[in-house]
């Protein structure tokens, strides 16, 4: 299989993303390869945020916040990323919600990486080379992204206060998301971070790098008891209705359905 090939099959694989308790996350089997997915997706995130800054043609919305924190207090901009990231997790109390092993590994892991590729990389004279590090950067951005959702350890601090507060509002995720990224880059701008044409082009092109490398990437857990049953008797249900369909093929296809790709 030549490697096109296998991008394709790898792309075309669907495997779910299990919702789990933080307990079962961690029984949830394959620990070595998770962890070690988690980690270097982490390190690949703040790899990502170091080239970001390096480029110096505009951040994300969360690390314009970041890097305006930074300019008022003088820390490093990975000590400022690990003190929000604690901060935003203490909201996650009256929200209810338990973090789980990514969720603290997110807070400490992506800072310190972010401080280590600041030191290694340093920001380019030539303008191309700049570009290169934006979208470049995006594209380490969408992978480790990938990587540390696909180990199935649990949503980062702010990823879960967007589905706490969607949860708990009873809003959509979009609304929600929208507003805390609004509210974010506009503090942050205010406060001295850096805005510009990396800004616009992170909102568009993040998505879809993720997207492209989840599915390549996602590791296929033992779901927990509570789930297993649950899907053994909607399948069960299935059988039933099928049996009472005129048309056989009905059920074939809708299978097929479900094996298309996300």
């Amino acid at each position: 299989m030549s490697p096109i090939q296998s991008l394709r099959a790898g792309a075309a694989r669907r495997v779910d993303l299990v919702p789990m308790t933080p307990m079962e996350q961690l029984r949830a089997g394959h620990t070595v390869r998770r962890v070690t997915q988690l980690l270097v997706g982490l390190w690949l995130y703040g790899t990502a945020m170091a080239m970001f800054i390096r480029a110096e043609l505009g951040l994300d919305p969360w690390d314009v916040f970041h890097y305006g924190v930074q300019e008022k207090v003088g820390w490093s901009f990975g000590t400022v990323v690990v003190v929000v990231g604690f901060l935003v997790l203490l909201l996650w109390i009256p929200l209810r919600q338990w973090p789980g092993l990514g969720t603290v590994a997110n807070v400490f892991v992506i800072g310190i990486a972010t401080d280590v590729m600041l030191a290694v990389l340093e920001t380019p004279e030539s303008l191309w080379v700049r570009w290169a590090f934006l979208l470049g950067g995006i594209l380490v951005n969408g992978l480790g992204g990938a990587l540390y959702i696909g180990s199935q350890y649990g949503p980062g601090p702010r990823d879960g206060l967007m589905t706490g507060l969607a949860r708990r509002t009873g809003l959509s995720i979009r609304v929600i998301r929208t507003a805390l990224e609004l509210s974010v880059l506009a503090v942050g701008w205010l406060l001295g971070g850096v805005v510009g044409v990396g800004t616009v082009l992170y909102a568009l092109l993040i998505g879809p790098a993720v997207q492209a490398f989840l599915p390549l990437v996602t590791v296929r857990v033992h779901p927990p008891a509570r789930l297993a049953a649950r899907e053994a008797g909607s399948a069960v249900d299935r059988q039933g209705e099928g049996q009472d369909t005129v048309d056989p093929r009905s059920a074939e296809l809708a299978t097929c359905d479900g094996e298309r790709p996300a």
